[in-house]
């Protein structure tokens, strides 16, 4: 597993006002293979999160990703550390199921004939067989959000961030696309208000008010949250 290390890092949002404290100074060392983000809408979850891949900088202290810091060399992070969004759709760029696959796999594998059989393997082992030529707004919530983690694991990062994967999903498909994560071999940094699915995690973190106010084995922190909520 990688090693994730926020060392007293702090965002702050500016505004009229000087600035809005949203993540207040954290430190932490990850290297759980599932580790889950919970607390409230606002804490400053999802601020956290992107801060191991640089979607959000960092306003005081470093993040590493195995000992590369963000900040210096974001192109290295970002091969290593995949990120998926709430809205599936929001990162589903090409006109079919195949070719949006294809777009992540151009720099593996430059052969075209060679990268449409790594796509239709891509596609079986995400339980998309058969749909390489849908267009990607035919697609199911369930089938939306499978094929935005096979596009980004086609990358083969080390660490995948996904960000609310199920809020939007019925409960068939969040069951669907909550197993195909807990199988992922990538080490998983999960933000997320489904508590169940946090349980299932090694570890958990609830974040309320930009403070990281318990920490621990994920079904103690999520019982720790439903007692306090």
């Amino acid at each position: 597993m990688a090693l994730i290390e926020l060392e007293r890092v702090s965002v702050r949002r500016p505004t009229a006002e000087g600035g809005l404290l949203v993540l207040d100074e954290t430190s932490l060392e990850l290297t759980e293979p599932r580790v889950a983000l919970i607390g409230p809408n606002g804490a400053g979850k999802s601020t956290l999160a992107r801060l191991v891949n640089g979607l959000v900088p960092a306003s005081t202290g470093s993040v590493r990703v195995d000992g590369v810091d963000v900040a210096r060399d974001g192109r290295e992070v970002r091969r290593r550390v995949g990120f998926t969004f709430t809205d599936p759709r929001a990162q589903l760029v090409m006109p079919t199921v195949g070719e949006d696959v294809g777009l992540s796999l151009r720099r593996t594998h430059r052969d075209r004939d060679r990268r449409r059989e790594a796509v239709r393997k891509v596609l079986t082992d995400h339980g998309l067989d058969g749909l390489e030529d849908r267009s990607v707004h035919a697609l199911s919530g369930g089938q939306a959000q499978l094929l935005a983690l096979a596009g980004v694991l086609a990358g083969n990062p080390d660490v995948l961030v996904a960000d609310e994967p199920t809020t939007l999903l019925d409960l068939g498909n969040a069951r669907l696309v909550a197993d195909r994560l807990m199988d992922l071999p990538q080490q998983l940094l999960l933000v997320t208000h489904d508590l169940e699915l946090a349980a299932r995690c090694d570890r958990a973190l609830l974040v309320v008010g930009g403070r990281v106010v318990a920490d621990g084995p994920a079904g103690d922190v999520v019982d720790q949250y439903r007692s306090a909520a």
